[in-house]
């Protein structure tokens, strides 16, 4: 999927995971790569609320529920700083999309991280 929003393709996702080596890059990967399918979901479906926006973001948020096994694996965690690192793209996307009075905790409402 392409994305068209050149806000989005312009943003540097889960940066500042990328820079530090406590978070193995290619389970990072996987973490931008749902922010990525977030984004074209937006894209092809073009929520019309934020109600049905929440279902695409709590989605993703479900994703990186199921991640989080690899991470500990990799001998890391998706703990306070990578928390606020995934939940602040989250946000970004919605504002991205024109979602800017989205609820930062609603869209990642179903978050066991």
């Amino acid at each position: 999927m392409r994305i068209t929003n050149q806000q989005v393709t312009g943003h540097a996702f889960l940066r500042q995971m990328y820079a530090d080596e406590y978070f193995p890059d290619h389970v990072v990967d996987k973490g931008r790569a749902i922010l990525l399918r977030l984004c074209g979901r937006i894209e092809a479906e073009q929520p019309s609320d934020l109600a049905a926006l929440y279902v695409l973001t709590q989605a993703a948020t479900e994703d990186f529920n199921r991640l989080e096994a690899e991470f500990e694996a990799a001998g890391s965690e998706i703990e306070t700083v990578a928390r606020e690192l995934i939940a602040e793209d989250f946000w970004f996307i919605a504002s991205a999309y024109g979602f800017t009075n989205a609820d930062a905790e609603e869209l990642i409402a179903t978050r066991d991280w």
